[in-house]
């Protein structure tokens, strides 16, 4: 189900009793911040602030942040239908036998029947301001934390395209600003949007970049989708929206106007910030409170140059935070692994279900349950985990046994408390780490660790017998099951 648009969106959360509004002025300079904090982490709903000072658009929080709103957000009532969908989709592909890459390909050619479509005139552009009209500051951008180095746009979804394919790439960075009119955009090393301002800086051109607030909810997490290089991601959000987005070109970002490339920007947004980086011109960026529970360092990055900025005529500016979990990108990165699992069952046919629990701030820790068939079959999975897209980052694995329930992570624990011999069961591996990862030697170099956890057999080496795992009989816990009232106890202890 698509939405038109973010109120629309917002008009559900409230139908559904999911919004909040916030009618007394609040400031963007912290105040929002702690008090969306303290409703995310209480599990309450999505907050539309009002009356954020100095500015006259309302400010949308916590929209993704809880399972069902996440769920409402994508158009379905639970994740799993749409990673039901995929692995359905996988089944259907080619008989058995014929490679990998044909299963995906099939799969790829569905999603791909919904593609972005291009139209005259979009919601985005009612009001355009160009030139000296063009002020970010007038906007409700929020500083979230108290040493961050300024406010910051933090759900804006960044539109690059490369210069030697002219491929789109949509990706969800973060945005600090310094004034009306300048910025600076932060990327990793390893996204697609860093690696397209390489192709601009050998080049020596300038690059265009729109910073996208709104649409159909399904952009914003389109735009964190570990997708395999070269998709589109608007195509993956009109195959969750069941939907082609309709793109308006951007009013600056045109080859009219000097840039190699057209820039399209989605016609139902709420906001669209046009502007340009010039190649190899870097500012000092951060430091920022981040999603890891640590600031991030300063460091450079390029500088954004505000060429425009378009909206609708009543927009709502939607924003989010980071910091300790649980935040908003909790449910945005577990929305990812359960929508993606087929995925990694597909090229791991062993794997039961896997874990990315919410300490583990979504690349320190990895919990996954394997079909064992084999000696050191555990350590297989570890290292194909790490030979997979964004999952190269996982900085502990821990591989169990598949009558482990790996979203329990107490169990999981349990498990590597009993089955570990850490000298044998314990693996490293040198290799890139998440960017954010302070406690890494080197930016971005570190190590990584594999724990197998897996009942171990002769074959591996163990010379002892293996104890037998204490389990009672399904014949009594089904007698006890049936005469549960008889006991007279409470029905919540069943």
């Amino acid at each position: 189900m698509a939405y038109r648009d973010l109120q629309e969106f917002v008009r559900r959360l409230e139908e559904a009793g999911e919004l909040h509004r916030v009618r007394v002025p609040v400031s963007p300079r912290l105040e929002i911040s702690e008090i969306a904090d303290r409703v995310t982490k209480a599990g309450g709903p999505a907050l539309l602030f009002e009356r954020v000072e100095g500015s006259e658009i309302p400010l949308l929080i916590n929209a993704y942040g809880s399972a069902k709103r996440m769920a409402m957000a994508l158009g379905v009532s639970d994740v799993e239908e749409i990673a039901a969908e995929i692995s359905q989709m996988l089944q259907l592909a080619p008989p058995q036998g014929l490679m990998d890459k044909l299963r995906i390909a099939g799969m790829l050619a569905r999603i791909a029947k919904f593609p972005p479509k291009i139209v005259r005139r979009g919601l985005c552009q009612e009001v355009v301001h160009q030139e000296e009209t063009a002020d970010l500051l007038r906007l409700p951008i929020i500083t979230c934390w108290p040493e961050d180095a300024g406010p910051y746009i933090t759900l804006g979804q960044v539109y690059t395209k490369s210069l030697k394919t002219e491929s789109r790439n949509v990706g969800l960075y973060r945005v600090q600003v310094f004034g009306p009119r300048e910025a600076a955009m932060h990327w990793h090393m390893h996204h697609d949007g860093a690696r397209h301002y390489r192709e601009y800086c050998e080049a020596n051109q300038r690059m265009p970049v729109a910073v996208v607030l709104g649409g159909d909810p399904a952009l914003a997490y389109a735009a964190t989708a570990p997708l395999p290089e070269g998709i589109d991601e608007l195509l993956f959000a009109g195959f969750l929206r069941k939907e082609g987005v309709p793109l308006v070109r951007a009013k600056t970002l045109t080859r009219e106007n000097g840039f190699p490339v057209d820039i399209e920007v989605p016609a139902d947004a709420e906001i669209v910030i046009e502007g340009y980086l010039n190649p190899n011109e870097l500012v000092v960026e951060g430091p920022f409170g981040d999603h890891t529970g640590f600031y991030s360092l300063a460091d450079r990055y390029p500088a954004f140059h505000i060429t425009a900025i378009t909206h609708r005529e009543r927009p709502i500016y939607p924003t989010t935070i980071v910091g300790k979990p649980p935040q908003e990108d909790y449910y945005l990165g577990k929305a990812t692994e359960r929508i993606f699992l087929p995925l990694l069952k597909m090229q791991m046919p062993e794997v039961v279900d896997m874990n990315l629990p919410i300490f583990g701030v979504f690349h320190n820790f990895v919990f996954v349950s394997i079909d064992k068939r084999y000696p050191w079959h555990a350590k297989k999975v570890m290292n194909a985990i790490w030979g997979t897209g964004q999952m190269m980052f996982s900085k502990i694995i821990v591989v169990v046994d598949k009558h482990v329930n790996v979203q329990d992570p107490n169990e999981v624990w349990f498990y590597v408390g009993a089955n570990v011999d850490p000298r044998r069961d314990i693996v490293f591996m040198d290799g890139p780490v998440d960017i954010l990862d302070h406690a890494s030697p080197m930016l971005g170099i570190g190590s990584k660790m594999g724990i197998d956890a897996t009942t171990k057999w002769p074959s591996e080496g163990f010379q002892r017998e293996w104890p037998r795992e204490i389990r009672m009989t399904e014949e009594i816990r089904e007698l006890v099951r049936r005469r549960w009232r008889e006991y007279g106890l409470p029905e919540g202890l069943l």
